[in-house]
């Protein structure tokens, strides 16, 4: 078989030229078997209506293994010609010829350095596109994030509207005034709420002393 690896030919067929020859060549090889088989059968009926035959069923199976050993090398020497010719003639594009699908190349050429500078560009840009996609992405987990946070502060100001409606109720007057007003009693008792432990501890350290 060609060790040739026909790539041109294989875009075009479909399919490599030298797998078509193996295959031609396993059919003609299988062919050539069941021929012999045929042949074999024949010669076995043929002796048995002859009397007084002393050829045995053995016997006509080495002749036949015999004959399809020789028939063989016969045909894989025919087959070598055959499979040159047809791979030279036949399932071979010349080198003048040019497939549609590559009429563009002719069109455009260009060199290794400017496919190498094409291969440069699209991997750049692929990666242009992984960062994008990324910060994309982290926009999206931080747009997330916002809808996760405004809903919490619109908790939070549905809170405060109900507080301030029920300042109203009770006669508070604004809510903001009297939250300010609360927030500063708050820092009052925590100023007397400390004085008051730095008092007792003084306390407990003289009675200590006494």
């Amino acid at each position: 078989m060609s060790v040739d690896p026909m790539a041109y030919e294989t875009q075009f067929f479909g399919f490599t030229p030298q797998t078509c020859m193996l295959r031609i060549y396993i059919a003609f090889q299988d062919y050539l078997f069941e021929m012999m088989l045929v042949v074999e059968g024949v010669m076995l009926k043929k002796l048995d209506g002859i009397p007084g035959c002393k050829i045995s069923s053995s016997q006509i199976r080495k002749c036949t293994e015999k004959f399809l050993l020789f028939m063989k090398e016969h045909f894989d020497k025919l087959f070598a010609k055959m499979e040159e010719v047809l791979l030279q003639l036949v399932l071979n594009i010349p080198k003048n010829v040019l497939l549609p699908e590559d009429r563009v190349q002719e069109q455009y050429p260009y060199s290794k350095e400017e496919f190498q500078a094409l291969q440069d560009e699209l991997q750049q840009l692929q990666q242009q596109c992984r960062a994008e996609a990324a910060v994309g992405q982290a926009l999206r987990a931080e747009l997330e994030e916002q809808k996760v946070v405004k809903a919490e502060l619109e908790k939070i100001l549905q809170c405060f509207d109900g507080l301030e409606n029920i300042c109203r109720e009770h006669g508070a007057g604004n809510f903001k005034e009297s939250f300010a007003l609360l927030t500063q009693n708050s820092k009052k008792l925590q100023d007397v709420l400390k004085e008051v432990e730095e008092k007792s501890k003084k306390m407990k350290q003289h009675d200590q002393l006494i």
